[in-house]
């Protein structure tokens, strides 16, 4: 029998091994930083040194073929350094002036946007959706697209009164349940319920505890133990379906997606205040 590894819980890899060299000589000792132009940022220490960093917008979710064209660029056009924001956009980090513009044409080439810094749209921050959650009527991913191709020249400028972070979720009750989330993309309609298959597909009071709202009772329709969803609390959120497949909550015709601006606190359902 194979000797058992010791499992490694040193956490998250050093990262100065993946700093800039000039980063890692100028480590706190910075005069001051500059914002030349939208998407780039000038950092001057006080030996005289600088380092210029060029932000482009990525998804979150990248494939291997973009990741591997965001590399190429990088040991092309810049110092071979990189790293991701917060927000999963990349930005390069070169130490001389002369090596940006190429940076930003080559990105600008290969159809990466170049800005999202200071008073702009920065990009949009979301959860998972689809590739990890089973809850969700709703894809974060595909809305996120949308909404940044109408945004993408506010990402290029910084025209807005101050930064501008905006953040989305799937549904309410889980990921967005959980604080203020900015934009929440819902489904408009209730889950159908295929009533015939109810009793022998779904275990009933586990869907009826599922529900965030209590809009699932239990109910007999034509003899048969099945389920009735309260259309005035329903959220349209999809959490019954995975437990309970009858209530569907796509519908090839009729689906259609909401943007609640306010998240967890919008007033979709009221008056505004």
């Amino acid at each position: 029998m194979a000797e058992m590894r010791e499992p490694i819980e040193s956490g998250c890899p050093d990262p100065w091994q993946y700093m800039h060299p000039v980063m890692r000589k100028n480590f706190g000792q910075w005069k001051y930083h500059d914002h030349p132009r939208p998407g780039v940022l000038l950092h001057v220490a006080y030996s005289g040194d600088q380092i210029w960093t060029v932000k482009a917008g990525t998804q979150r979710i990248l494939d291997v073929f973009s990741l591997r064209k965001l590399c190429d660029i990088g040991d092309q056009f810049a110092d071979g350094y990189v790293h991701f924001t917060l927000r999963s956009n990349i930005e390069y980090m070169v130490s001389e002036e002369s090596k940006v513009q190429p940076l930003i044409d080559a990105l600008e080439e290969a159809g990466f946007v170049v800005g999202g810094t200071q008073n702009s749209v920065a990009m949009i921050s979301h959860t998972q959706g689809w590739l990890h959650c089973d809850i969700p009527g709703t894809d974060a991913s595909g809305v996120v697209k949308s909404m940044m191709d109408e945004l993408i020249d506010e990402f290029r400028n910084t025209n807005m009164p101050n930064r501008v972070h905006i953040t989305t979720s799937c549904c309410q009750i889980n990921c967005g349940g959980q604080g203020d989330i900015a934009i929440n993309i819902q489904h408009t309609k209730p889950p159908k319920i295929n009533h015939d298959l109810v009793a022998n597909v779904c275990e009933r009071p586990s869907v009826v505890a599922r529900c965030p709202v209590a809009a699932i009772r239990p109910a007999m329709v034509n003899g048969k133990p099945s389920l009735e969803v309260d259309e005035r609390k329903c959220i349209c959120c999809g959490a019954c379906f995975p437990p309970c497949p009858p209530m569907q909550i796509n519908d090839a015709e009729h689906s259609k997606l909401a943007i609640w601006v306010g998240g967890n606190h919008s007033n979709a359902r009221g008056k505004p205040t």
